[in-house]
């Protein structure tokens, strides 16, 4: 009598696992890993078993959904919000918004309906949003330095084409990585080409990694520039107004430097950790070690509208307008100062 053995959705490769040649029989039983959609034909398990990881990353995906739903609900519903920065903070909330989504229903189909192509179009929209977020990103940390550098003309019908151009390439590219594992990139039936996230194969991954460190040096670059800026401007104010060093406007300028600081600290201790992994390991390794990396990558699109959008006066006077209709005093008088960078 053959023992059922449970398996465990997920996209992520398992550890080894009894198989069978054929349908009832106990013969030639033979020692293999493989993909997850390949033990369910096999053998389909008598009761699903929920794996821990993947309820964390459930959850995250709802807390991510609700979280920057509301950002994007205020941003959509208030016409003063359209200017180029909050264009580029709704795309990062949009971005993460489908992200969390992807998670969720990459969760229920897993558990639910067990179907290839419905995981490939799931792992399609985690890959394509969590880009979307990784491209907006860069897009916000373009459009700060350019508001910076050119201070005179930034407010000017160029920045908003500048904009928009940049919304349609990030989301274009987006798509396009997305679209891979449906039009065939992907490792469904070669297990040996599988990567630490199943079904993308090992040169996708690969080139998705190589593509974040270029598009991390690019934003720490521009942080640089940014700083350098914010310095200066503090340094001619200081001496035009005779101020000491320790003047309220140097130690805000002093918090805006560390608040950019914070800003590349916690995208690079959420992404970094899954990146290099992801360019050193292959489906033979643990899943624990996948899911270990994986899951504080998408704590970064939690701390995103921490960071981007509930910081922001002008989204938290809309925020005080949506939940109680009104806005506290201390939020509508407070000026805009460097630490708001």
């Amino acid at each position: 009598m053959s023992e059922e053995v449970p398996v465990s959705p997920s996209w992520l490769a398992q550890e080894p696992t009894w198989g069978s040649s054929g349908a009832g029989s106990i013969e030639n039983i033979t020692v293999g890993t493989y993909p997850p959609a390949v033990v369910l034909l096999a053998r389909p398990p008598a009761e699903l078993l929920v794996n821990p990881w993947d309820i964390v990353l459930c959850s995250s995906g709802t807390l991510i959904a609700c979280e920057n739903a509301l950002v994007v609900l205020v941003i959509w519903q208030n016409p003063a919000l359209r200017a180029p920065m909050f264009l580029l903070i709704g795309s990062l909330a949009l971005a993460d918004l489908l992200a969390g989504l992807g998670l969720v229903l990459h969760f229920t189909f897993a558990y639910l309906l067990r179907s290839d192509s419905a995981q490939l179009l799931t792992v399609g929209l985690v890959v394509a949003s969590f880009s979307a977020s990784v491209f907006s990103l860069l897009a916000i940390t373009i459009d700060r330095y350019l508001s910076l550098y050119y201070a005179l003309t930034y407010n000017s019908e160029r920045t908003a084409v500048f904009t928009y151009t940049m919304l349609v390439l990030l989301w274009g590219v987006s798509l396009c990585l997305g679209l891979l594992p449906v039009t065939g990139v992907n490792c469904l039936g070669q297990e040996a080409y599988c990567s630490v996230v199943w079904p993308l194969t090992k040169n996708n991954v690969a080139v998705l990694s190589i593509s974040f460190l270029l598009l991390f040096g690019l934003m720490l670059q521009l942080y640089v520039q940014i700083c350098k800026i914010v310095m200066r401007h503090a340094h001619q104010i200081a001496l035009q107004h005779h101020f000491l060093a320790a003047s309220p406007h140097y130690v805000t300028t002093r918090k805006g430097v560390s608040t950019l600081a914070i800003i590349l600290g916690t995208f690079a201790a959420c992404w970094m950790p899954f990146t290099v992994y992801s360019l050193i390991a292959d489906y033979t390794y643990p899943p624990l070690y996948t899911y270990a990396t994986l899951v504080p990558a998408t704590y970064n699109s939690v701390i995103n509208p921490v960071i981007y959008a509930f910081r922001n006066q002008e989204i938290q006077k809309a925020l005080w307008l949506v939940c109680c209709g009104c806005i506290p005093a201390n939020v509508a008088q407070r000026a805009r100062t460097p630490s708001d960078v």
